[in-house]
């Protein structure tokens, strides 16, 4: 912690090694986040690093009143969000482009069978979170994904607590009606 402070205010004064030792520890988590937010790793990949160089121009705006990590999760989450609203202001991304650079890992420990049956679910599951709106998408993948609590996400979007929940709950709802439905659409096709 007492590292952390010293990089950090090191990097405040335009100490390149001293950011770099500050942001390393988080930048696994930063591309994980990135990925989700963005659907593949070319773009993750453009967007960790975008998120990076904002960290570093914006450092004189961290004021400490939260975690470095949480500050650095909404620094990159806006990152994300500003270039998912600019897309679609423009040109979308089809679903299909995106499952074509695809991130399919499938386990080669299943059968045939069940890797396709995960394979498939994946999809859905991308497919479902990619319909969401940028916010409710956000909020979700930093509490189910990312795995923080509601008063870090809160802090990083710099949102009320309850408007935190509520973006979850509507998330998981739409994702539970969208993957209900595409389960039933299964069922009668293979009937």
């Amino acid at each position: 912690m007492e590292t952390d402070m010293l990089n950090l205010k090191r990097a405040s004064r335009g100490d390149e090694r001293a950011f770099e030792a500050l942001i390393t520890p988080h930048a696994d988590a930063t591309y994980r986040l990135c990925l989700r937010m963005m659907g593949n790793e070319q773009d993750a990949a453009d967007m960790a690093q975008e998120a990076f160089l904002r960290a570093w121009r914006s450092l004189s705006s961290y004021k400490g009143q939260s975690r470095f990590s949480t500050w650095l999760f909404r620094v990159t989450t806006n990152v994300c969000l500003d270039e998912l609203r600019r897309r679609k202001r423009g040109e979308s991304e089809s679903m299909q482009a995106l499952e074509e650079n695809g991130l399919e890992i499938v386990d080669t420990g299943d059968t045939p069978e069940s890797a396709l049956d995960r394979a498939e679910l994946r999809r859905e599951l991308k497919s479902a979170i990619a319909c969401l709106n940028e916010d409710q998408r956000a909020a979700l993948i930093l509490r189910d994904v990312q795995g923080l609590p509601y008063e870090e996400i809160a802090r990083a979007l710099d949102l009320n607590l309850n408007t935190v929940k509520s973006r979850i709950s509507r998330a998981r709802a739409a994702l539970r009606e969208k993957l209900s439905r595409g389960m039933e659409l299964s069922a009668e096709k293979r009937v």
